[in-house]
C-alpha cells in the first residue's frame, strides 16, 4: 500500500520533500526562464545525499534501497523536474559506469566528488540514427597502442555541456564498450545546447569524438560488456523516471485543486462545479495509481525479483498518467493553464520528458510483450 514504508525510507521522503518545498520549487520559475542550470541547488541535492543513494557508505554512499530513492526522485521532480531529471542522471547513469569499473584511481578522482556533487557525469549512448536500436551505433574505439581513439557523434545527452566526465558507448572488435572519458579531453567537443519544449534548465547538446585517444585503463570491464552493463541500470532507469512522473503529476493536480478553490465563477468557486470535480477526481486516481505502480516495481527491485518487463510496466503507466494529469490540470486552469504565471504551462512542457527519458512508451510495451512471450 501507498503508506506502508519503512522509517528510513519515510525520513528520505520527508527530507527531500522539505527541501522541495523551501528550495527547489521556489527557484525553477527564474531558472526556468532563463534556461540556467540550477548548480548551486544540485550541490545541495548531493549534499542531502542524492547522489550517492546506490553506492556503498566507504565510497561516501548510503546504499539505500531503490523505493528509497524513488521517493528522493519524486519529491525532487514534485519541486522542479529538469533540477530531479539531472539530478538522475547523475546518481544512475553518469555515475554507475565509473564505479563499475572498478578503479581505485577513478572512484577516487570522479566518483567520490561526484556523490559529493563537486563533479557532474553523463552518458553518451544516443546518436542521430541509434536510439533505441544499440545495434545501429557508429561511434567506434579503435585500437590505438595502449589506447584507443574514440570517433563519432552523439545526440541528446543530458547535462553534456556541464559534464566534467562522459561514459561513451562505442563499437569495439568485442563489441559495445563502454569507456569514461575526461571533459578536455582533446578531440571531444562539447556542441551547441539543444533548444526543447520544456527541460530548460536541464541541458542538453550533441557531442563530437574525432579521434579523442583514452587510455584502456578508462574501459568499463572487458570488450563487449557495454549491453549487459546498460541492462543493469536499465530497470532502475525506468523506474526512478516512474518516480519522477508521479512527482510532476502531484505538482500539477496540487495547483490545479489549489486554483479549483480559489477561481469564483457564477457566485461560487470552479471546484464545487461537477466538471471540474469530475477532473480533479480522475487525476487523484491516476496519481494513486501510478504511485502504486511505480513502488511495486521498486519493491520488486530491492527483492531481487523486478524484470526489464516491471521496470517498464511502471514507466509506462507513470508517464502516460502523468501526461493526462498535466494535460488535465492546464484544462483546469483554462487561460492561465497557458500562462507562465502559474507553474502548470512548465510542468505540461516538463511532463513529456518523462515518455522520452529511458525508453519511449512504444519500445516499452515492446519489451513488456517480449517478457510474456508474445
Amino acid at each position: 500500500m501507498i503508506g506502508d514504508l519503512t522509517e528510513v525510507q519515510l525520513q528520505v521522503q520527508r527530507t527531500f520533500a522539505d527541501f522541495s518545498d523551501r528550495e527547489v520549487a521556489p527557484a525553477a520559475i527564474e531558472h526556468d526562464a532563463e534556461g540556467r542550470f540550477p548548480r548551486e541547488l544540485f550541490r545541495k541535492v548531493g549534499e542531502l545525499g542524492f547522489f550517492g543513494m546506490r553506492y556503498p557508505e566507504s565510497l561516501g554512499g548510503s546504499q539505500a534501497d531503490t523505493l528509497a530513492l524513488c521517493l528522493a526522485a519524486e519529491e525532487l521532480a514534485r519541486g522542479w523536474l529538469s533540477l530531479a531529471a539531472s539530478s538522475m542522471m547523475q546518481a544512475i547513469m553518469g555515475t554507475w559506469f565509473v564505479y563499475r569499473s572498478g578503479s581505485a584511481e577513478l572512484h577516487e578522482r570522479l566518483l567520490v566528488p561526484a556523490i559529493r556533487g563537486e563533479k557532474l557525469g553523463t552518458i553518451c549512448m544516443t546518436e542521430p540514427d541509434a536510439g533505441s536500436d544499440l545495434k545501429s551505433i557508429a561511434t567506434r574505439a579503435e585500437r590505438d597502442g595502449d589506447g584507443y581513439r574514440l570517433t563519432g557523434k552523439k545526440t541528446w545527452i543530458t547535462n553534456a555541456p556541464i559534464a566534467d566526465f562522459f561514459t561513451v558507448f562505442a563499437r569495439t572488435p568485442g563489441g559495445l564498450s563502454a569507456f569514461v572519458v575526461d571533459a578536455g579531453t582533446p578531440g571531444l567537443t562539447v556542441g551547441r545546447p539543444i533548444a526543447k519544449m520544456g527541460m530548460r534548465s536541464s541541458p542538453t547538446s550533441e557531442v563530437f569524438f574525432e579521434g579523442a585517444r583514452v587510455p584502456a585503463s578508462r574501459r568499463v570491464g572487458e570488450e563487449g560488456q557495454g549491453v549487459e552493463f546498460l541492462g543493469e541500470i536499465l530497470p532502475p532507469i525506468r523506474t526512478v523516471t516512474a518516480a519522477l512522473a508521479v512527482g510532476v503529476a502531484r505538482a500539477a493536480f496540487a495547483a490545479a485543486r489549489r486554483y479549483a478553490a480559489d477561481r469564483k465563477q457564477f457566485g461560487k468557486a470552479i471546484g464545487e462545479f461537477q466538471a471540474i470535480k469530475l477532473k480533479l477526481a480522475d487525476m487523484a486516481t491516476e496519481i494513486f495509481a501510478s504511485t502504486q505502480v511505480m513502488r511495486a516495481a521498486a519493491r520488486l527491485a530491492d527483492e531481487g525479483a523486478s524484470s526489464a518487463g516491471t521496470a517498464a510496466m511502471s514507466k509506462s503507466f507513470a508517464s502516460e498518467s502523468a501526461l493526462r494529469v498535466c494535460e488535465d490540470a492546464a484544462r483546469v486552469l483554462a487561460s492561465y493553464g497557458y500562462s507562465t504565471d502559474y507553474p502548470v504551462e512548465r510542468y505540461l512542457r516538463d511532463v513529456r520528458f518523462t515518455l522520452i527519458g529511458g525508453g519511449t512508451p512504444e519500445m516499452l510495451k515492446l519489451a513488456i510483450a517480449k517478457e510474456l512471450g508474445c
